[in-house]
């Protein structure tokens, strides 16, 4: 199988396709956050009616700890997020968006609707299911191949 047509390769691609055409975008549109911490701000405004710790946001978007330290750490520093320590645990801090925040979310909102309607152009309603539904199966067998998974060459060269 040549590389270029390898699912891995073609995700990639993708990925770094749809990253630099949204950065490009955001930054035409004056934006004043990161696309990543974009995402964490929908998250956490998705789900402001409970209490949201940075386990589940790791978890959501499949990061490890420090890395997710990190990015909590420059949006606190930014002003976009507090963290509040449990009554009932002190040792947990639930975080909470700030009003900064919350501004910046209706407008990334519009925005990334914006930016998906451009995405799908000439993608029909039967396409976007297919690949949803593919796209969703290759990520289960990835989660699976990280835990499970060892190298093994093959003897048929045919891939």
């Amino acid at each position: 199988m040549e590389r270029k047509n390898s699912v891995g390769f073609r995700v990639r691609t993708l990925s770094v396709a749809i990253k630099r055409a949204f950065e490009a975008s955001k930054a035409r549109s004056g934006f004043e956050c990161t696309g990543t911490h974009g995402w964490v701000i929908g998250y956490l405004y998705d789900n402001r009616d409970r209490d949201v710790f940075q386990r589940d946001i790791e978890k959501q978007f499949s990061v490890r700890r420090p890395t997710m330290t990190e990015i909590l750490k420059l949006m606190e520093k930014n002003g976009l997020l507090v963290r509040e320590k449990c009554e009932n645990d002190a040792r947990l801090k639930r975080i909470k968006l700030t009003e900064k925040a919350l501004h910046i979310h209706e407008r990334h909102e519009k925005h990334i609707k914006s930016f998906e309607r451009a995405l799908l152009d000439g993608i029909t309603d039967e396409e976007r299911s297919v690949w949803l539904a593919v796209s969703q199966k290759i990520e289960q067998n990835a989660a699976n191949a990280e835990k499970t998974h060892t190298f093994a060459p093959e003897e048929d060269s045919n891939d």
